[in-house]
């Protein structure tokens, strides 16, 4: 009744299946979206402003799963970026921070993937983090990008930066195919 459409399936589940398969470990890796992100790691993907929406999947998704990305833009509400020189311009901040010193509903621990060994990104416009045992790690800057003005000081909290900090693929940021082979 909910199946959404394909051509040449080759297994169409039940809704209860498909979460038993997440609840054994059957996803390598899951991309998913994030509200907020805290300075342990944890996302909240379910709660804002004391309104709940619910994680619907999300829990049963990230707790198995041995890679998680987690992908959002970097602040919220109304911002404004754009492209120049194979770079990222940002023209207005959003209003509201991402990255908070405590979220306000955890629907994903990172403590908990720590201690389980998950590989977590997130992944920005702007920057890339990774999940790290001492919390999160900044690792990639968008090229364009000021690191104090539009990355630190748009954060509640003061992240690991990598030893090895770099810029994001210019590709990225092109107008145009990147240029991508197999």
């Amino acid at each position: 009744m909910e199946f959404g459409a394909s051509v040449n399936p080759e297994a169409m589940y039940r809704m209860s299946d498909t979460l038993q398969l997440y609840d054994g470990g059957a996803l390598d890796m899951a991309v998913l979206g994030f509200a907020e992100v805290d300075r342990y790691g944890n996302v909240n993907a379910s709660s804002f402003h004391g309104r709940m929406v619910g994680p619907g999947g999300f829990i049963d998704i990230t707790q198995n799963a041995q890679k998680l990305c987690f992908i959002g833009t970097f602040t919220a509400g109304k911002q404004d970026v754009g492209l120049r020189d194979n770079g990222l311009v940002i023209h207005t901040q959003g209003p509201q921070k991402k990255f908070l010193a405590e979220v306000e509903s955890i629907t994903f621990s990172g403590r908990e993937a720590v201690r389980k060994g998950q590989e977590v990104l997130y992944i920005t416009e702007r920057a890339v983090f990774r999940l790290a045992p001492e919390g999160v790690l900044l690792t990639e800057i968008a090229p364009g990008v000021e690191l104090e003005q539009d990355i630190l000081a748009q954060m509640e909290f003061r992240p690991l930066i990598s030893p090895e900090l770099r810029e994001m693929d210019h590709r990225i940021f092109q107008v145009g195919p990147m240029g991508l082979t197999l």
